[in-house]
């Protein structure tokens, strides 16, 4: 069985059983994918612990990344193959699914692409080797202003895909002829955010969705990031605190 769910940000109280009871039948062989911004955040010891939890629950975890990773922490594990594509492990059953790659789980082609850009970034992004760094800070500080960065501690310029990345999920895309079962990935296109939720979020990544959706053959589309539930039609979902079974739910999806 696969599940899937929207953003976690290293909180996982929605996998407790009281939230999430259907896991009593599950097993290793099972998976819950969690649509980015998993929680790589800090390597503190809560945040293992969180980890060693997930890795003793009856399935497996799988992720694709956000915004709102510590890229530094993700990249420092080795990349491993699994089930047909790249991945990082952070415990044996709690599994990163790397940008651009097409896997092979329960007999279903899913084509992964994580990555997004960042919301709370207007009050801007701090550089730590900028020499003014602590003077800018405080300014923004004793302004109230709350909505920045700090790059390498609190943002990571990887939160988008390069230019490089990008190719290599379309090679990946060319070797299945752009035809798969399920798509996962942090945002979404960008045509379909306008005209779903009403407004533009247009960047490089957005802009290769759009190209994504119009040109590839797939059952259904899952993301996160905007942290919402809907079906915005009968192949895009939205996810955020749901766990959705699929395909078994696929007219029961209620916000």
């Amino acid at each position: 069985m696969i599940y899937v769910t929207g953003d976690t940000h290293g909180s996982y109280e929605k996998f407790a059983l009281v939230n999430f009871p259907e896991q009593i039948e599950l097993t290793k062989n099972d998976y819950v994918i969690i649509c980015g911004d998993f929680g790589i955040w800090d390597d503190s010891a809560r945040e293992r612990i969180n980890f060693d939890w997930l890795e003793n629950k009856n399935f497996t975890t799988l992720f694709v990344d956000g915004n709102h990773e510590n890229y530094d922490l993700l990249n420092a594990y080795p990349v491993e193959k699994w089930h047909g594509g790249e991945v990082h492990f952070i415990r044996p059953s709690v599994i990163h699914l790397m940008r651009g790659n097409l896997f092979d789980i329960e007999g279903k082609k899913i084509f992964t692409m994580g990555g997004a850009s960042s919301h709370d970034i207007q009050d801007g992004i701090l550089d730590p080797k900028d020499p003014e760094f602590k003077k800018k800070r405080r300014k923004l500080d004793r302004a109230g202003k709350f909505y920045y960065r700090i790059k390498g501690v609190s943002w990571w310029e990887e939160e988008l895909p390069m230019d490089e990345e990008i190719e290599k999920a379309r090679k990946t895309l060319d070797s299945c002829d752009w035809e798969v079962d399920y798509i996962i990935s942090h945002c979404a296109p960008v045509t379909l955010i306008e005209q779903c939720l009403g407004y533009r979020e247009e960047n490089r990544l957005t802009r290769f969705f759009d190209e994504v959706s119009m040109k590839c053959k797939f059952e259904y589309w899952f993301f996160g990031h905007y942290h919402e539930n809907y079906m915005l039609n009968e192949n895009f979902f939205l996810l955020y605190g749901k766990i959705f079974e699929i395909p078994k739910e696929r007219f029961k999806f209620e916000k």
